[in-house]
């Protein structure tokens, strides 16, 4: 026979033991959170973050978070450090060693050496009477009342408390430092931020052979051939390296719609003049808005000197994953 336990019941109780853990960090946010950021602030090498089992996950998160947000850090495996390991860590660096318990027999066997390199530590324990809280430079508590495990065994609530204090560490440095979304933008070069933030108009333009290009003297059908090969529905109108003007499709709607003779009509005749233009500069995500807001989906590149140098189509900045 099936328990009958009401999922719903044990999912509010379990959010709401754990909701209660997290609000017991405000009244704790104090002098000694302030020194452990200053410490790790100052460090001229990286954080260390270090912890086993449920701890050693947790450890990993907020390592993780701390070298994505401007403060240098990696996780260190406890027992994997005491056979090698352990010669990652410098003394320049600052060491954050979680265990709830404060006793944890792989973080243990690592404290004489971190002391003899005179590498300063952060604990996180849930007992402030622990070996790791009295070996500690700083000592944050991460004390809870229960578990939102029935059994009071699994760590959940405490879990829950180490994490969300891990990212106040991170973000109370990241504000310290002054850190950007461009900053940020630079230790995620793949994402969709690093790609909006960094990637420019020059990285995604078509240059040299693949921009196509006329003289104004050319027919409408010897402009249509090289229009049609580029595949960019547009051509621009060169003379003597100064862009006169540009032939799009949408022009080419326009003649059908006008009285031009089209066979004797040149591109002098038939073109745009005074095009848009975007600097090779621009990102790729601000000129993706200008020509939204032009409601263009192809414009002239110029550099320093408003030379055209290249074509930028809408289509390249989705395929580069801007947006």
């Amino acid at each position: 026979m099936s328990n009958s336990i009401d999922y719903i019941a044990s999912a509010l109780r379990t959010a709401r033991i754990e909701a209660e853990a997290v609000n017991l960090l405000e009244s704790r946010l104090d002098e000694k959170f302030s020194n452990a950021c200053d410490l790790m602030l100052n460090c001229k090498g990286r954080v260390i973050v270090s912890g086993m089992g449920k701890s050693g996950h947790i450890a990993r998160k907020i390592a993780a978070t701390l070298a994505s947000t401007g403060t240098p850090a990696f996780f260190v495996h406890p027992g994997e450090a005491g056979h090698g390991d352990l010669g990652m860590v410098t003394a320049d660096d600052v060491v954050i060693g979680i265990s709830y318990s404060g006793s944890s027999t792989e973080l243990m066997t690592l404290l004489p050496v971190i002391k003899r390199l005179g590498v300063p530590l952060i604990g996180i324990s849930g007992n402030v009477e622990s070996p790791l809280a009295k070996e500690s430079d700083v000592h944050l508590s991460i004390q809870v009342d229960t578990e939102a495990c029935p059994l009071d065994l699994a760590p959940t609530s405490s879990t829950t408390l180490t994490l969300v204090l891990g990212d106040c560490l991170a973000i109370a440095l990241l504000e310290k430092r002054g850190f950007t979304a461009e900053d940020f933008a630079f230790s995620h070069p793949s994402g969709a931020l690093g790609k909006k933030l960094l990637l420019k108009v020059k990285d995604i333009m078509h240059t040299g052979s693949e921009m196509p290009e006329c003289h104004p003297d050319l027919s409408l059908k010897e402009s249509l051939v090289i229009m049609t090969s580029k595949g960019l529905g547009i051509t621009l109108v060169i003379e003597d390296a100064k862009l006169l003007g540009v032939f799009t499709d949408g022009d080419l709607r326009r003649v059908f719609e006008s009285s031009a003779d089209m066979r004797s009509a040149t591109m002098r005749e038939l073109m745009s003049p005074n095009p848009k233009t975007v600097p090779q500069e621009l990102l790729a995500a601000q000129a993706l808005g200008l020509m939204e807001d032009m409601k263009i989906t192809a414009v002239v590149v110029v550099d320093e000197a408003d030379k055209p140098v290249g074509v930028l189509h809408m289509h390249d900045i989705l395929r580069a994953g801007v947006i």
